[in-house]
């Protein structure tokens, strides 16, 4: 019976000719949806009962942080300080040796593959380890919290840019390298006269997007004890000063909006 329903239709055309009508795939695509979201809800224990009871609470917890303690601005500078910091550190030390590493990377430029598999491995490697899992391993290893943060965000932009910086170099114009390498110029020569001006843009553009979105990652390390404004957001929290915690939120937010702001400009005048 099914099987009739869901077989095609044959439709038959004025000059006599029959058709076969394509059935839409929406109808076993949203059944599929249905069906994962019902077994994803029955392995994780949603329940929505007790999303309705609890739902109230959230909106008291976002009307006390829309009053914030203002007097608490001076606690926060510091942190918020060490945080970009952090991040601008990181960033800069990350975006640096992310390049020769992505040149390292490039099939187009390096014949070894086996060098080019490695150095794109060990990219892949730390690009997909989360960045609080590095914190929390250099937290214990380094015993300073600031350090380990650094290190965390050193190792995310390396990975980051780095596999950027490789696929752009891998699809640059190799005429003019090639012919630099023809007449005797070296393949550092040819590639700092003949790629790079190229790459270069693109490279500034994504350094500074990676180091703005470092500025985020880094407020939450705190939660692993790698310092920064996120050891403030925890300890609000878990004092359930929600005041504080709304006035933290609003100078992240003031903060990220004035690092994406000049960073967006700069990057656009590098397009």
């Amino acid at each position: 019976m099914w099987a009739k329903r869901l077989a095609p239709k044959k439709i038959v055309l004025s000059n006599g000719k029959s058709v076969t009508e394509k059935r839409s795939k929406l109808p076993i695509i949203l059944t599929v949806l249905i069906l994962a979201m019902y077994y994803a809800a029955v392995v994780t224990g949603f329940d929505i009962e007790q999303l309705i009871k609890r739902i109230g609470e959230f909106f008291t917890i976002i009307r006390q942080m829309l009053q914030p303690n203002w007097g608490y601005i001076s606690g926060i500078w510091p942190e918020l300080m060490s945080t970009l910091k952090m991040s601008l550190f990181g960033s800069v030390l990350g975006a640096a040796l992310a390049l020769p590493l992505a040149v390292f990377a490039s099939q187009n430029i390096i014949k070894q593959k086996w060098l080019v598999a490695t150095v794109k491995t060990c990219l892949s490697l730390v690009r997909t380890m989360p960045t609080l899992v590095t914190a929390l391993i250099a937290t214990y290893i380094f015993q300073l919290p600031q350090t380990a943060g650094t290190v965390a965000i050193f190792l995310f932009t390396t990975s980051y840019v780095g596999k950027l910086m490789y696929e752009a170099i891998e699809n640059v114009e190799m005429g003019s390298f090639e012919a630099m390498e023809a007449i005797g110029m070296s393949k550092l020569s040819a590639f700092r006269t003949a790629i790079f001006p190229q790459i270069l843009p693109n490279y500034l553009s994504t350094s500074l997007y990676s180091f703005e979105g470092n500025v985020r990652y880094a407020a939450i390390l705190g939660y692993v004890g790698a310092g920064g404004i996120g050891r403030l957001i925890n300890e609000t929290i878990g004092w359930r000063d929600y005041h504080s915690l709304g006035m933290i939120i609003i100078m992240l937010v003031i903060t990220v909006y004035l690092i994406e702001s000049t960073s967006e400009y700069f990057r656009k005048k590098l397009v």
